[in-house]
């Protein structure tokens, strides 16, 4: 039986992840803000889950309705039988997003629909469910338009994103999925060199090392769907035995990664450790404006400081200079990516961008910046254009 999902994901992914789904044999994929739509039986939610690099969730929708106060939203909720879908034992918490919504406050919509999963189940059972709102076994979503109401119920869980591994993590991390989308926006292919020179935490490099490797994302964690109470146990065995299968082994890879602080490259170490794939990473201590190209072509993919995350405007403004000069000196025959949120930033590299591809990281807009370093044609300008 069909049934329609809704996948959120970052934004300015949205195509990408349409295509992803696409792939793994979603149907009716419909690319909207923030996420994509699509049909499909429970095994393709499954495979969603466990296959998506791109997407943040998987959500079935359950009901859809117009209202004009919140009793009609309480109305709608009512009705949908969810003690079909889990138990009076499991924990739920709501989650309301709005656009354009009449109503005054998303809280009191909140409890609404809340009192009307809680109000569903004393009715059935005479038990009503606890609100876990740190570590629910339920997520509840709801989205309100102008005059519509839309259901839904959370297969994933935790978010996507959170791939089952990274115990060391830095202060403003690059989300997988982002990154998982950036590798794709560069147009890297496995068997490419690849190299982050400011690695972080290693979220490049993992995603990297895990789509040479044909790793399902998903195959390290588990997923809110696996509780539901129509949970088909067999046909998910059988897509993680699939995946499973198609897992390449663990071996040296032309992935590169460095940072001119040692304890980034220290974390970036431990969350390849963790996620079993030191060893097909090389990492060095080393300075991006000193450092030597490891092949003589390849892609680079980095999300250098800027001013929301580290460092001040003035020092900043100093140093992308000397990564343009950088990249012209040591990095001909190079794909270069910058992730930067400062549209100014950029400029001062003093290199034509070849392309620019807008993203989301959480709420910061955020450009990809696509510098082509073919020996002899990049030449560097005082600053660029527009």
């Amino acid at each position: 039986m069909s049934e329609t999902f809704f996948s959120p994901c970052p934004r300015g992914l949205e195509p990408m992840l349409a295509e992803e789904l696409a792939a793994l044999g979603a149907r009716d994929v419909e690319a909207a803000h923030g996420g994509v739509g699509f049909s499909g039986d429970w095994q393709t939610c499954y495979r969603a889950n466990l296959e998506s690099r791109l997407a943040t969730r998987v959500m079935w929708r359950l009901a859809q309705g117009r209202y004009q106060s919140e009793e009609d939203i309480y109305r709608l909720a009512y009705g949908v039988t969810w003690a079909k879908w889990f138990t009076v034992d499991d924990t739920i918490r709501i989650y309301v997003t709005a656009k354009q919504s009449p109503l005054k406050s998303l809280e009191f919509v909140t409890l609404k629909i809340k009192d009307a999963v809680c109000d569903h189940f004393r009715t059935v059972t005479g038990k009503r469910p606890s609100v876990d709102t740190a570590n629910p076994a339920v997520r509840i979503h709801a989205f309100l338009t102008r005059d519509r109401v839309t259901l839904y119920l959370d297969t994933s869980g935790e978010p996507l994103y959170k791939r089952g591994y990274k115990p060391a993590a830095v202060e403003a991390p690059l989300k997988e999925n982002l990154a998982a989308g950036i590798l794709r926006i560069s147009g890297w292919r496995p068997g490419e060199a690849l190299i982050d020179p400011m690695c972080g935490s290693g979220t490049f490099l993992i995603e990297a090392a895990q789509i040479a490797l044909d790793i399902a994302p998903g195959l390290g964690r588990s997923f809110a769907f696996e509780r539901f109470r129509h949970f088909d146990r067999p046909a998910w065995a059988s897509i993680r035995q699939a995946a499973e299968a198609r897992r390449k082994p663990v071996r040296p890879l032309r992935l590169y990664g460095s940072d001119i602080v040692g304890e980034q490259v220290r974390r970036t170490r431990v969350n390849l450790q963790a996620a079993g794939l030191a060893e097909c990473v090389t990492l060095d201590r080393a300075d991006f404006l000193a450092r030597e190209a490891p092949a003589a072509e390849g892609v680079m993919v980095t999300n250098p400081p800027y001013g929301v995350r580290i460092g001040e405007a003035e020092e900043l403004a100093a140093l992308y200079p000397q990564f343009g000069d950088a990249l012209k000196k040591r990095w001909s025959g190079w794909r270069c990516y910058f992730l930067s949120a400062d549209a100014a930033l950029p400029k001062l590299i003093g290199l034509k961008a070849s392309k620019r591809t807008p993203l989301f990281n959480g709420a910061l807009e955020c450009r990809v910046f696509e510098y082509k370093m073919v020996a002899g044609t990049n030449r560097r300008k005082p600053v660029e254009e527009g």
